[in-house]
């Protein structure tokens, strides 16, 4: 019930709500009352029913017995309304000291004389310990990045070398398949596989010319891709995806081998396992604070993180030394795999200065000078396959059945 009175004083104000106390679940009524001298909202519980008369003295009620204390207390400027928490017809308000306790008016005066007495109602609540929620959150902030920079790559580096084969093959095999579903331009099929008997066999005598010995435990298994991207990268298990773009590009035999050779140090240094468990334990850290990241997200992450091929400065360093002591043993000029790099260099350049800290290849210049250092000894200069096999080689998606 809302009382106006007409006169020099300010209207007096009777209403009703109901009152969360922010311990319990129970809305409480309450019978509402402004203080006009300290300008305070005040809410007071009914009085409890009279109990009857004693029984015994001892019964006896006090001469004056206390009046109860109002139930809460709210001076006017620090009354907030709070949004989205009831119907049109129901007003939810505040304490900006108090996040937790809400009073709720439902008739429509004692709305309307709440929203003119209480001047900062429609101000948002002042946030409270910003200084607490500052470390929170700075400490939260390095928490991930010790995560994912520090603890998740140390793991991955740990779990790499201890990974069963089987293992590391069918999450290999798993990738280059949706690989080539994200590289298919048409919607309708996966990337093909480039298969030409001759190219295959092509392929084969590279890499018996380039590892006569093998290499030990490791199972190679080398995939041509029919799409014009020029790259070449690893998955884990041990496999060597090249791009037809790549062998269109390359101008020699040695060239592409130079690559090749390059890609099986990822291979042997385990790089794409690594590389591999550390993309799925930070999308895992990244899904807890921004949502889902599983199924197609995570595998369309690692996806792209594999044809990107991000290693780091060391291991492309140690891929880049893999590449020229093989082909120095192969008695294959190891400056194939420098021309490659200085034709690159002309078509896209090498970035410097700040740019060039956060790369995660080492300059092209660096790798073109390790190359070129590591040839300067060699005398051979045999093709690392014949004349005819390269041909059939640049040909092995057009041979394709």
């Amino acid at each position: 019930m809302t009382m106006v009175r007409v006169g020099a004083v300010r209207d007096r104000f009777e209403g009703r709500g109901l009152f969360l106390d922010g311990e319990g679940a129970e809305l409480r009524k309450v019978a509402l009352r402004i203080d006009e001298t300290s300008g305070t909202l005040m809410g007071f519980e009914p009085a409890p029913p009279d109990p009857g008369p004693p029984t015994t003295g001892d019964d006896l009620p006090p001469v004056n017995p206390p009046q109860p204390g109002p139930a809460f207390s709210w001076p006017l400027d620090d009354i907030r309304r709070v949004p989205g928490q009831a119907g049109e017809d129901v007003l939810a308000l505040r304490l900006t000291s108090n996040a937790t306790q809400r009073l709720l008016l439902t008739t429509p005066g004692d709305r309307h004389v709440l929203q003119t007495r209480a001047s900062h109602l429609w101000q948002p609540a002042p946030v409270t310990g910003k200084a607490r929620l500052a470390i929170w959150g700075s400490a939260a902030v390095a928490s991930v990045a010790l995560m994912i920079f520090v603890l998740i790559p140390l793991l991955a580096n740990n779990l790499a070398t201890v990974l069963p084969a089987s293992g590391q093959r069918a999450l290999g095999e798993t990738v280059l398949e949706d690989i080539r579903v994200a590289l298919d331009r048409t919607g309708v099929s996966p990337v093909a596989t480039c298969d030409g008997a001759a190219g295959r066999a092509a392929l084969t005598a590279m890499e018996e010319r380039l590892f006569p010995d093998g290499l030990g435990d490791v199972e190679l298994s080398v995939f041509v891709l029919d799409h014009p991207m020029i790259n070449a990268f690893a998955l884990p298990g041990g496999i060597v995806v090249l791009m037809r773009g790549l062998i269109e590009e390359a101008e020699t035999a040695d060239e592409v081998a130079a690559v090749f050779a390059h890609e099986v140090g990822h291979v042997i240094n385990r790089d794409p396992s690594r590389i591999a468990l550390r993309s799925v334990g930070s999308v895992g850290v990244l899904g807890l604070l921004f949502g889902d990241f599983a199924g197609g997200a995570l595998l369309l992450f690692l996806t792209n993180q594999m044809i990107a091929a991000d290693y780091s400065q060391e291991a492309e360093a140690n891929a880049d030394a893999f590449a020229t002591a093989t082909l120095q043993e192969a008695g294959i000029p190891a400056e194939a795999l420098a021309t490659f790099f200085e034709r690159l260099l002309a078509q896209h350049g090498d970035p410097d200065g700040l740019a060039a800290q956060f790369l995660a290849h080492p300059s092209l210049s660096t790798r073109i000078a390790a190359a070129r250092e590591g040839a300067e000894d060699l005398q051979s200069s045999e093709p690392v396959i014949t004349a005819q096999d390269w041909s059939a080689l640049r040909n092995i998606c057009a041979e394709t059945p």
